[in-house]
């Protein structure tokens, strides 16, 4: 009974390392119109709200890995619709995205879809006038944890 179990403690401590994310201040995605059939790309700053036909799209963290590692992006984003009578918006996305599966996410428009490309470290957009990188990062992040339940 004692080698069995410390046998299982061994395996325990010698399992695989989770790798460490890296918090990213962007986010770049990429919009399809499906009337026109013309694809966007766009960066969008953490916190920051853009508009993309009638979506507005929000993301609070967005994750990568070091270059060593398995690439796992992700970014927890908010998609509101807002309505062209009384500019009036619903929410119809809370959650997370990943670049490696574009097709997971939840966002079914019969106009507009969305996409995560990348999370970047810097972009030629320019950062809204009281873009504060971590104040942002830090709120963002603990707003996405309370979303997913963590």
């Amino acid at each position: 009974m004692l080698r069995t179990l410390a046998a299982l403690l061994l395996m325990a401590l010698t399992g695989p390392a989770l790798a460490e994310t890296i918090s990213n201040p962007i986010a770049a995605f990429s919009g399809l119109d499906k009337i026109t059939g013309r694809i966007t790309n766009f960066d969008v700053y953490i916190g920051e709200t853009v508009q993309f036909g009638s979506l507005q799209i929000t993301p609070r963290v967005c994750y990568t890995r070091p270059p060593n590692e398995t690439q796992r992006t992700s970014v927890f984003v908010e998609v509101d619709q807002v309505s062209l009578k009384g500019g009036s918006s619903d929410r119809i996305f809370t959650g997370w995205m990943f670049a490696d599966s574009p097709a997971l996410n939840a966002i079914d428009h019969p106009v507009y879809d969305i996409w995560l490309v990348d999370c970047k470290q810097t972009s030629d957009t320019p950062p809204p006038p009281d873009f504060n990188a971590s104040a942002a990062e830090q709120d963002a992040s603990s707003q996405a944890k309370d979303q997913s339940g963590q």
